[in-house]
């Protein structure tokens, strides 16, 4: 099959950096399914994973962690799926990612695909999807039962993929008072199109701003771009006995004594953490995907996918990689079709 891997871990501009491969087809599991990829989407995980680093790699590395695509083959104990199926997905950061013609995956981590989405952009949405709404609701807590207009939401870096589906989903599903951060005039805008209530500069004095607008302390803070730029204004904003969610990690020790006079949580919010420790709950993933797909269906989300190219091949997946690093992206960036020799392996159920 063919695959978009790397041998060595490389800056973008290597032009070793990622490379087209042929691979063999994998086996699914009595748990997996088989997946023929038709689309994938990249995230700055893949970025980070690729980055150069000291280790050396016995064997090619597969990337990728947002798939959608057709069920071909499936385990003997998989029961959530038909073959034929097409699911989205974002997978497990332990097993080799999706940037691959044929994927196994474990089917407690995959949702139906949504219906009235095509494949690149329902490949647009698992990662940041399930990151935003175990941001929200599992770390941040946030009721989804409760009349939550007079409670409000900073969301740090309303403009990446995650702080897209972060907004919509807090705005609309949620109906949280969103402020979200970005720093260009088209950033604020997207932020604004995704249901965002105001949009302040991460690159200035945030609370100053927030104080000017007449929000002297903040219910919820989902932190979205660095860590350790934002900690102490973070401190400063959120209420008494208020959480903060973040998701990048800190690169200095972070001064958690800060929260301590208003009992005022920190949690980390990890999108592999369910599969990478099998916890009890790994089902809710596909609970959680299958909830975005209806929601995107009947047109309460919307797609945040923003640039495409075809084929997925390393020359593109190079580009994606240099957009992402740039810092300059908007939404998604989606790959889409194997050229054309994207040929069925076939559909086998294996029992």
């Amino acid at each position: 099959m063919k695959a978009v891997a790397l041998r060595e871990h490389l800056t973008i501009e290597h032009p070793e950096s990622l490379l087209d491969l042929t691979l063999d087809t994998p086996e699914p599991s009595d748990t997996e399914l088989l997946v023929e990829v038709q689309a994938v989407s990249v995230n700055p995980v893949d970025t980070k994973v690729r980055a150069p680093k000291d280790s050396i790699l016995e064997a090619p590395k597969v990337l990728g962690w947002d798939a959608c695509g057709i069920v071909l083959a499936k385990g003997a104990a998989c029961e959530l799926f038909d073959i034929g199926d097409r699911v989205f997905y974002a997978g497990d950061i332990t097993k080799p990612g999706c940037n691959s013609q044929y994927h196994t995956v474990d089917q407690r981590l995959v949702g139906q695909a949504p219906k009235s989405l095509s494949a690149a952009e329902s490949a647009a949405m698992p990662l940041t999807s399930i990151t935003a709404w175990e941001g929200l609701f599992d770390r941040l807590r946030v009721d989804l039962e409760a009349d939550n207009s007079d409670r409000t939401i900073l969301i740090i870096g309303g403009a990446g993929g995650v702080g897209s589906i972060a907004i919509q989903l807090a705005a609309r599903v949620a109906g949280l008072r969103v402020i979200t951060t970005a720093s260009k005039p088209e950033s604020i805008d997207w932020c604004l199109r995704q249901g965002a209530e105001l949009v302040v500069n991460h690159y200035k004095d945030l609370p100053g701003q927030l104080r000017s607008l007449g929000f002297t302390e903040l219910d919820y803070i989902l932190c979205c771009n660095d860590t350790d730029m934002h900690f102490e204004a973070m401190c400063d904003l959120i209420r008494p006995q208020g959480l903060i969610c973040a998701m990048v990690d800190n690169r200095k020790p972070l001064d958690n004594a800060k929260l301590k006079s208003k009992s005022a949580g920190l949690v980390w919010e990890f999108m592999f953490t369910r599969a990478m420790f099998e916890c009890d709950d790994i089902l809710e993933q596909h609970h959680i995907l299958n909830e975005v797909a209806r929601l995107l269906d009947e047109g309460i989300l919307s797609c945040t996918m923003r640039e495409r190219l075809s084929p997925i091949d390393a020359a593109n997946m190079k580009t994606a990689h240099a957009k992402l690093e740039s810092g300059s992206m908007l939404g998604k960036f989606v790959l889409e079709g194997w050229g054309d020799s994207n040929a069925s392996i076939g559909a086998s159920s294996k029992q």
